[in-house]
């Protein structure tokens, strides 16, 4: 069982930044490879950017390339988001993920993390 809890977001003007931060539980974090996730309102929930269990491979969403940046520290058992140049289109509930079984599946999910960008 692995538990993620999400934190970070907020509300922040175009052109700002924030960090989201995913907590995971359990002494498996570095085997497997963690997803952020965003869904807006009316939409379905979309793949931001996904990171391999080392650290050593990311993806990224054509829509927040350039923008977004993914990293883990896999001794504080951590995922994070650093999001820059925040447009109000990414304004959303952002949930991390672990794949736990492999790509492209994810199966723990956290609850999400408002994050909301005025213009």
């Amino acid at each position: 069982q692995v538990q993620l809890v999400e934190s970070g977001g907020g509300l922040v003007q175009a052109g700002g930044s924030l960090r989201l931060s995913c907590a995971a539980s359990g002494r498996t974090f570095s085997r497997y490879a963690m997803g952020w996730f965003r869904q807006a309102p009316g939409k379905e929930r979309e793949f931001v950017t996904s990171i391999s269990w080392s650290g050593d491979s990311t993806y990224y969403a054509d829509s927040v390339k350039g923008r977004y940046t993914i990293s883990r520290d896999n001794a504080k058992i951590t995922v994070y988001l650093q999001m820059n140049s925040l447009k109000p289109e990414d304004t959303a509930v952002y949930y991390c993920a672990a794949s736990v079984s492999g790509f492209p599946k994810y199966d723990y999910w956290g609850q999400g993390t408002q994050v909301t960008v005025s213009s």
